[in-house]
């Protein structure tokens, strides 16, 4: 394919991984929630050899009714094991314990489940893990929460996140598009025209365009052939970008690196 040109976040602004180092964590700029009631648990693992757990705990005083949506990684609903259908009712203090109710014989690495609670101030904390088995060995890998945003993107050097893959997920009914460029770090810049273009913007050596449906999930590496800078703008009303790293040995899931940071569209006042 053609070398051609992408819109991604000017290098002179950030450029590379390395500008955005802020204690240790890749910065690329604040996310904000499209609500505050509205969390999501990822990459929940089910089968060969893994399972994962959803926790919720009501740290108010008050009984609180959460509604928990879990789906396949690609898309599909799925039900919650010894849960009836219906929302969840805890009590002040309650903690509930739930898992996807994904048979055994079947492999699902990329599940996650919505979380909406029905209230004015958000009291529910929510958190998973995944155990999977190896041998003799039980590892435990931690799902922290995060936060769905309006249009997210990333760009950073290939050098930083070599071996890893991005998660593009989308949690709206309505299909998303994420383009995606990966660059040999050549730059251009169109003279004279608006002081957009006049920025500095990497060269694609190869592009596309990756449909994401309803409720689904798509895995992207971030090095493709000899590409040094890599770099994804999405479109979707409510989307959620994680890196995602190879668990330790040989465990068919993965761990989410959280010190990285997305970009987003902030909403209109």
């Amino acid at each position: 394919m053609p070398a051609q040109p992408f819109r991604a976040p000017s290098p002179r602004r950030a450029t590379t991984v390395r500008e955005w180092l802020l204690t240790g964590s890749l910065l690329l700029a604040l996310t904000l929630p499209l609500s505050a009631q509205v969390s999501v648990l990822t990459q929940l693992s089910y089968g060969s050899g893994c399972t994962s757990l959803i926790e919720l705990r009501n740290l108010g005083e008050a009984a609180v009714i959460v509604d928990l949506e879990g789906h396949r990684g690609n898309g599909a609903l799925v039900s919650l094991t010894g849960h009836a259908f219906g929302p969840v009712r805890l009590l002040p203090g309650e903690r509930g314990q739930y898992r996807l109710d994904i048979p055994e014989n079947e492999t699902d690495t990329h599940a996650w489940v919505l979380m909406r609670e029905r209230s004015a101030r958000p009291s529910v904390a929510f958190s998973g893990s995944t155990e999977c088995r190896e041998a003799d060995n039980l590892r435990t890998l931690a799902r922290e929460a995060a936060y769905p945003v309006r249009n997210p993107w990333f760009a950073g050097d290939v050098a930083e996140t070599t071996g890893s893959m991005l998660a593009v997920i989308n949690l709206s009914p309505r299909p998303a598009v994420a383009q995606v460029c990966y660059s040999a770090g050549n730059l251009y810049s169109v003279p004279g025209e608006t002081p957009a273009s006049r920025e500095l913007q990497p060269v694609c050596s190869s592009w596309r365009d990756v449909q994401v449906p309803p409720f689904g999930t798509r895995n992207l590496p971030v090095q493709r052939d000899a590409s040094t800078f890599f770099s994804v703008k999405a479109r979707g009303e409510s989307m959620l970008l994680q890196m995602l790293r190879p668990a330790p040995s040989n465990l068919r899931t993965y761990t989410v690196d959280s010190t990285i940071r997305f970009g987003s569209e902030v909403p209109a006042k």
